[in-house]
């Protein structure tokens, strides 16, 4: 196939574009790299990046019109700074418009987008969270943009996927605890954790679904999860393990910040019945992987968007 991907550079687009190359497709990928790592990708010969923004919607156009891909894989979207809610606008919102409005001008058979479960608040009235809870996004510029651009998608016409995330984690990834827990204790710093549970999947098992549903399988929303949540502190003591320490550095309790979630659990039932089988990677696996890939390559990232963990 002939497939775009957005955020070529980032831990999901990547981790695609590696796949989709294994198999003989041919992809054009888009990143601006204010995420996205330049060695998540190496050069392959049905492989062009080009960076640049989604943002920009006569250079989302042009590309369309040149490469005409028959499905577009749409991982891109403003994270970084939480304040910076007029670039989460652009890239998120507008920059999603642009996406869903070639797809659709181009004929793409198929569009695959990525939403947050913040998209359902950080107070959800369901444990596990079912795929009808009512939409509240209004706990982040994140969370708001990411839904705005979710409409977006379902508004184009085409042929489209979401999937709503749990906490996607891997040896690529730049924001959230895990890059944090390792970049502090590599450095001799304390760490803190809070009694917030969280469903951690490895971003390589779902890249496997997401082919999937590049070939056509499915339709419509899915959440992509375990279906299981774990505490914040097993997290760290997998990273704590993995970097194989001499001594365990007791991490700092605190209390649930006040935007925060207690958890935000996924009912995968729907995407287990559609997709059947989905690989769920130990966490002590994927711990491994990172620690593994950043003691050689170094981490980059650490952003969240809790003010508590900030810096």
């Amino acid at each position: 196939m002939k497939v775009f991907v957005t955020g070529g550079a980032g831990q999901v687009g990547s981790t695609v574009i590696d796949m989709l190359l294994a198999r003989g497709d041919t992809v054009v990928a888009i990143d601006n790299f204010a995420t996205g790592r330049r060695d998540n990708l190496k050069g392959h010969d049905r492989l062009t990046l080009v960076e640049d923004t989604i943002a920009d919607a006569k250079v989302v156009d042009g590309l369309f019109s040149d490469f005409k891909p028959e499905v577009v894989v749409h991982t891109a979207a403003s994270y970084k700074d939480p304040e910076d809610w007029g670039t989460d606008a652009l890239v998120n919102a507008v920059g999603t418009a642009n996406i869903a409005k070639a797809s659709k001008t181009h004929g793409v058979s198929r569009l695959v987008y990525f939403q947050t479960a913040l998209c359902y608040g950080t107070k959800p009235i369901q444990q596990p969270i079912q795929l009808d809870h009512p939409i509240n996004p209004v706990n982040s510029s994140y969370a708001i943009s990411k839904t705005a651009g979710e409409h977006y998608v379902q508004f184009s016409g085409v042929d489209w996927v979401t999937f709503r995330l749990a906490n996607v984690i891997g040896e690529r990834n730049v924001s959230g605890p895990l890059p944090i827990f390792y970049e502090r204790l590599s450095q001799g710093k304390k760490c803190f954790v809070t009694p917030a549970r969280r469903d951690f999947c490895y971003a390589r098992d779902l890249a496997k679904v997401v082919v999937r549903a590049a070939d056509g399988e499915g339709r419509g929303t899915y959440h992509f999860s375990s279906g299981k949540d774990v505490a914040i502190k097993e997290l760290y003591d997998a990273v704590v393990t993995a970097m194989k320490l001499n001594a365990y550095p007791e991490p700092e309790i605190r209390p649930l910040g006040p935007d925060d979630a207690a958890s935000i659990l996924l009912d995968p039932a729907r995407t287990f019945s559609d997709f059947g089988s989905v690989e769920f990677t130990p966490l002590s696996q994927i711990a491994e992987a990172a620690v593994e890939r950043w003691s050689q390559e170094g981490v980059q990232g650490g952003y969240t968007h809790l003010k508590d963990a900030r810096g």
